[in-house]
């Protein structure tokens, strides 16, 4: 079960004008990972889980999720069959509370809209998988706080929680401990490593600590392309990596 592919891509490739920001990607996902995309700025990363959620289409190539094809189904299609996605920005409702900020998230992603409902038993699946996303994210006693009121880090755990409540087997995470201090990034990084059980994550983050933490493989990317794939300790002790990505000739250079 372990080694089954969740998700691949095959000469994935998105041109912007004359720009080619993803450029022939080919690597696939494992079924309960964590992958990490690593890069320098500009690297593609973004444009690349752009892609895998079917937020912009590929301009050639294939995303395969679960052996399908997804291109040219909707990011809300994608979302339905299985695929999370979370924002480099906070993407939360900050006047709504922590348990309506989830629940609106699962009604979205089941088809409804706040305040509207076709069954009870639909209101309830979507309150019992609010109450659940916020207990795994640890902010139930944050139920009724209003999103506005809470850390920022807070926030954050608040922003993975709605994509736990939309019942995602994959979940695309862009940067999710952006700007957090040190407490609440080993926060976040144990709640990370708590959901390999259940989810597959794919995480785009700059803290290399938290990375070479979780990650069980890194992908590096240099200008759209792929520069190396493999298990996080071939990543760590490549000296490709080092050198075009950790600027190891430039730190000697100026040795």
């Amino acid at each position: 079960m372990r080694n089954e592919i969740i998700l691949a891509t095959h000469g994935l490739t998105r041109c912007f004008g004359g720009l080619v920001a993803v450029n022939d990607v080919t690597f696939d996902i494992k079924i309960n990972e964590i992958h990490a995309i690593l890069g320098p700025n500009g690297a593609g990363k973004s444009t690349l889980i752009n892609l895998l959620s079917g937020e912009i289409p590929p301009s050639e190539g294939q995303v395969l999720y679960r052996s399908q094809p997804i291109q040219g189904k909707s990011a809300r299609q994608i979302a339905r069959m299985g695929i999370g996605r979370s924002h480099q920005k906070t993407n939360i409702f900050p006047r709504l509370n922590c348990l309506q900020n989830c629940e609106l998230a699962a009604r979205i992603h089941m088809g409804g809209v706040f305040g509207s409902w076709r069954s009870r038993h639909q209101a309830r699946e979507v309150s019992e998988r609010a109450l659940e996303s916020l207990h795994t994210c640890q902010l139930t006693h944050r139920a009724y706080t209003a999103a506005a009121d809470m850390s920022y880090g807070e926030q954050r755990q608040l922003q993975i929680a709605m994509v736990l409540a939309t019942a995602p087997s994959l979940m695309l995470l862009d940067e999710p401990m952006a700007g957090m201090g040190r407490e609440e990034t080993a926060q976040v990084t144990e709640l990370l490593a708590s959901l390999t059980d259940r989810y597959t994550l794919v995480l785009i983050e700059h803290d290399m600590d938290s990375v070479f933490r979780l990650a069980d493989r890194i992908t590096v990317m240099v200008d759209g392309c792929v520069l190396e794939s493999g298990p996080a300790e071939q990543i760590r002790t490549s000296d490709k990596v080092r050198d075009v990505y950790l600027g190891r000739h430039d730190e000697e250079a100026t040795a």
